[in-house]
């Protein structure tokens, strides 16, 4: 199968976000809890302080979806990095290489390989899946910024930086 590329990756994740009712007002806490309960499993958003070579990364166990984010960068940076990893959800990826016990041992040394059924870090992505997530996760930022609260957005960033 041919990776998608232009058209054809923004028609497949349109089609994707035509079946996702966005929360409104748009959190993407929110979002995320919508999404697990769309698939009936616990997903829990984990800020990490200087996550090792990536920005986020989605842990799949037998039991929850893990949602590892960058805690150190910005509110819109974060949230975005959030829908990156949704949206590998959503698109139901898995990873390439690296192997699951030690993308497991280093990010979560107490916890046991055999209990995490996939794990997916950016590392661990073709550049086919890395360009699906990117691109559903602007479409879900395109449909949820309505164009006159972009304001807000700026000065909540500025805000969250201690410079408002």
């Amino acid at each position: 199968m041919r990776p998608l590329r232009g058209r054809r990756l923004r028609e497949r994740c349109a089609a994707v976000l035509r079946d996702l009712p966005l929360p409104v007002p748009f959190d993407a806490h929110a979002l995320c809890e919508q999404v697990a309960a769309r698939r009936g499993r616990p997903m829990r958003l984990i800020p990490m302080p200087g996550l090792t070579g990536v920005c986020g990364m989605w842990v799949a166990t037998t039991t929850a979806d893990l949602v590892f984010y960058e805690r150190e960068t910005t509110l819109p940076h974060r949230e975005h990095i959030i829908l990156h990893e949704l949206s590998h959800v959503l698109c139901d990826h898995y990873p390439v290489s690296t192997s699951l016990a030690e993308q497991a041992r280093l990010l979560l040394p107490g916890l046991d390989p055999e209990v995490v059924s996939r794990v997916l870090g950016r590392a661990g992505y073709s550049s086919a899946e890395e360009r699906e997530a990117e691109t559903l996760a602007s479409l879900i930022r395109q449909r949820e910024v309505p164009a006159g609260s972009l304001t807000d957005r700026l000065r909540a960033a500025l805000d969250d930086n201690g410079h408002g």
